[in-house]
């Protein structure tokens, strides 16, 4: 087994390695939130899209079909119930206006789901979580060593 540098787990790496596969997986992390963030941000797109061409489907049927619509749905129920045909015309106009108001109902629903998501926010709070481990990160203390390139060890007195 070896380290992410190559050198053997266990061996004595020098700094100049440490910091080395430090910045190395500081750099692979920063891409992997980066990725993370990009997927997110695709996705609430992908919602918000949903979410509009709902509401333009919804206006073009209410806006093309009504007449057509209207009048074969009028005379199809003064030919089923022999009904004035003024009334018909408010039934087919009705139905109409009851599927726009489903179609604009399914686009508040995908317009929510977008609004809702927080991926982008929680990439950026993982960040800055990650970024604050990192600044109180404390180097292993070690002993100084003396002028003349003898260690100082400390003597307690018994």
């Amino acid at each position: 087994m070896s380290a992410p540098d190559g050198s053997p787990v266990g061996a004595e790496r020098s700094i100049g390695q440490l910091f080395a596969s430090a910045t190395t997986e500081m750099s692979a992390l920063v891409h992997d939130e980066i990725a993370l963030a990009k997927a997110q941000l695709k996705q609430d797109v992908k919602r918000g899209a949903t979410s509009g061409g709902a509401f333009s489907v919804a206006g073009a049927v209410l806006l093309f079909s009504l007449p057509m619509l209207n009048f074969a749905l009028a005379y199809a129920i003064r030919t089923w119930s022999g009904w004035n045909l003024a009334i018909c015309f408010l039934l087919s106009f009705a139905a109409n206006v009851l599927l726009a108001v489903l179609l604009v109902l399914v686009g508040v629903v995908f317009a929510k789901k977008a609004k809702k998501s927080k991926g982008p926010q929680k990439v950026a709070a993982s960040m800055k979580e990650t970024a604050g481990v990192l600044q109180k990160a404390k180097p292993h203390p070690r002993p100084a060593p003396a002028s003349d390139g003898v260690e100082v060890v400390a003597r307690s007195s018994s």
